[in-house]
């Protein structure tokens, strides 16, 4: 038998945790899977309350401006387009073999991710000339990467009980309430949202930073809307409080992945771009998940969608519960006849090496 390949994950952390999430999540799931991962970061402080305990076969790299001379593994994964260390790639044009060399993009639902996921890019000049890297494309349809879905993890989901989760976290709902959490960026429609919710009794969760900030800075707001500020949360907390929620509010890329799994109405922000390309971007996401869905359900789904982002006015109302959640199994169901991120990344190893 072959021993495990050694999986070398380069992570630079722009301006938010989504880039550090997605590699951590990546990292402990093939670590999981009997893959030993060096998860390279220039940032690691967000971990501390991510991933408290770390995760058996993941080690953590500090990316400093001087970094440690590690042999490569047969693997290598740059994320986001992050150009590893050139003194990196030279010892990886050195290698015999040479290790797979994956760029893993950013979640996308247009068109150019089929065409283009699992092209080659041979590298011409700089010190990874001769090497040879891969476009790797996560994604919603079959032809893509798919999505980071851990073992056991839809199981989990079946067998919790949210309410029971809520009350054990000094969280729990009164008699009446529906419970929502809120992940937001600074520039979302706060008051807009705070009124909308004040129509009926609402327990809001909110995660901290923007979206603490920006409420605190609402009050006071109507009694039938009672906000908890909760702490920072791990990733499998994070996960159980989407679980736990009747309507989740999210942004980015990590938390999108982690309430489609979570199988309840949710509404997508979707990072602001100065060119206005995220238009673009969440319109495909929209036209994705709304594929077959009741035609006046579809339409209040992208009025919200487009209000919350800053790409149209607030709407009236949101949508009816029932028939959203419907839709957001029916979109869950069908993510789940695609084969998961990392083991499609591990059959693109086995295949290339």
């Amino acid at each position: 038998m072959h021993a495990p390949a050694t999986w070398d994950v380069f992570c630079r952390v722009i301006d938010n945790h989504g880039d550090v999430g997605v590699c951590w999540r990546l990292a402990a799931d093939l670590a999981a899977r009997c893959q030993p991962v060096r998860l390279w970061v220039d940032d690691a402080s967000a971990l501390q309350w991510m991933a408290p305990e770390g995760a058996p076969g993941v080690t953590l790299v500090p990316w400093s401006a001087l970094p440690p001379a590690l042999e490569p593994g047969a693997v290598v994964i740059e994320a986001f387009g992050c150009d590893p260390p050139a003194t990196f790639v030279e010892r990886m044009a050195r290698r015999k073999p040479a290790p797979l060399w994956i760029n893993l993009e950013y979640l996308s639902a247009q068109g150019y991710v089929q065409r283009n996921h699992g092209l080659p890019s041979p590298q011409l000049d700089g010190p990874g000339r001769s090497l040879r890297k891969w476009f790797f494309y996560p994604g919603f349809v079959t032809g893509t990467g798919g999505l980071i879905r851990e073992t056991g993890l839809i199981e989990a989901r079946a067998g919790f009980d949210g309410d029971t989760w809520l009350a054990a976290k000094g969280w729990a709902r009164r008699a009446g309430e529906r419970v929502i959490s809120l992940f937001c960026y600074a520039q979302a429609p706060l008051a807009d949202l705070l009124n909308r919710l004040s129509a009926e009794p609402t327990l809001l969760l909110l995660t901290p930073g923007a979206a603490r900030a920006a409420v605190q800075l609402a009050a006071p707001y109507a009694s039938t809307l009672r906000c908890i500020e909760l702490p920072w949360l791990t990733q499998t907390d994070y996960d159980r409080l989407l679980w736990a929620c009747g309507l989740n509010f999210v942004r980015g890329e990590d938390s999108l992945v982690r309430a489609l799994w979570a199988g309840a109405p949710f509404v997508w922000q979707i990072y602001a771009q100065d060119d206005g390309a995220h238009a673009v971007k969440l319109q495909a996401f929209m036209d994705l998940f709304l594929h077959g869905a009741d035609p006046a359900l579809a339409t209040e789904l992208r009025a919200l969608a487009a209000g919350w982002n800053g790409l149209g006015p607030w709407p009236q109302r949101l949508p009816q519960a029932s028939v959203w959640r419907t839709q957001a199994l029916r979109f869950r169901d069908a993510l789940l006849v695609q084969q998961d991120l990392s083991s499609q990344l591990l059959g693109f190893a086995r295949e290339r090496r």
